[in-house]
C-alpha cells in the first residue's frame, strides 16, 4: 500500500508522517525520493546531495533528466499509473491554486492563474526554473548563472512559454511583460532593461517549428 494510502485510512496517525518528515530517512520523504528517481531516471543515490531553503534533502540532477521529469509530469509517458495519475492531479491542483506555488504577485502563480493548465512552472533556487508544457508534451529546465537572484531564469521561461505555448494576442503580451521588463529605481526613473536575447528568441523559433 502506498504512503498516501496509508495516510488516507480511517483512525491513520497523521502526525507519525509529519513529525521529523524533513529527514532523509523519513517515509515521506523516501517517497519523494523514489518519486524523484522515476521521473527523472537518476539513480539519487549517486548524486551529490544538499539541503534546500526549506530543510527537505536536494540532489544534484543533469538539466537534461529535470526536463525529463517535467515532460513526463506534462503527459504521464514513461511513469507508473499511479505516478502518472497523481502528475495530473498535482498539475490540476495548482492550475485552481497557483497562488500556494509561490505566494502573491509572484511569476508562477500570475502565469498560471493566466494560462491554467497549459503551464505548470516552479521557480527554484539558484537561478533555476523548470516547467511542464502538457500541450506540447515537453518538459523545460532552465539554469541561469545569476546566483539565488532568479530574474534573469524568469525572462528566459517567459520567452520559452511565448514560442512553445499557444497564446493569443492578450496572453501575448501578457508574457512579454516577463520577458522584455523594465528596470526602474526607487524613483521611478528607468535605468535599464532585462530582455530575452535575439539569438535566445531565434532559437525558440527554430525549435518551436521543428517541434
Amino acid at each position: 500500500m502506498c504512503l498516501a494510502c496509508r495516510i488516507a485510512r480511517p483512525g491513520a496517525d497523521l502526525r507519525r508522517f509529519v513529525q521529523g518528515y524533513v529527514a532523509p530517512e523519513h517515509p515521506v520523504m523516501r517517497e519523494v525520493t523514489a518519486s524523484i528517481e522515476a521521473a527523472t531516471g537518476t539513480r539519487l543515490a549517486d548524486a551529490p546531495p544538499g539541503t534546500d531553503g526549506c530543510s527537505i534533502p536536494a540532489f544534484a540532477i543533469a538539466l537534461r533528466a529535470l526536463a525529463l521529469a517535467f515532460a513526463r509530469v506534462a503527459t504521464g509517458t514513461g511513469l507508473a499509473p499511479d505516478h502518472a495519475r497523481a502528475a495530473l492531479r498535482l498539475r490540476q491542483a495548482v492550475a485552481r491554486e497557483p497562488w500556494m506555488v509561490w505566494g502573491t504577485g509572484r511569476p508562477d502563480t500570475l502565469v498560471m492563474q493566466r494560462l491554467g493548465e497549459r503551464v505548470f512552472m516552479k521557480v527554484g533556487a539558484e537561478g533555476m526554473y523548470c516547467a511542464a508544457l502538457p500541450e506540447r508534451g515537453l518538459g523545460v529546465a532552465i539554469k541561469i548563472d545569476d546566483g539565488n537572484n532568479a530574474r534573469a531564469a524568469e525572462v528566459a521561461i517567459a520567452a520559452v512559454i511565448e514560442a512553445l505555448v499557444a497564446l493569443d494576442d492578450g496572453e501575448r503580451e501578457f508574457m512579454r511583460g516577463f520577458s522584455n521588463v523594465t528596470l526602474r529605481n526607487w524613483r521611478g526613473i528607468e535605468v535599464g532593461a532585462l530582455r530575452a536575447s535575439a539569438s535566445l528568441r531565434n532559437a525558440l523559433g527554430v525549435n518551436a517549428a521543428a517541434n
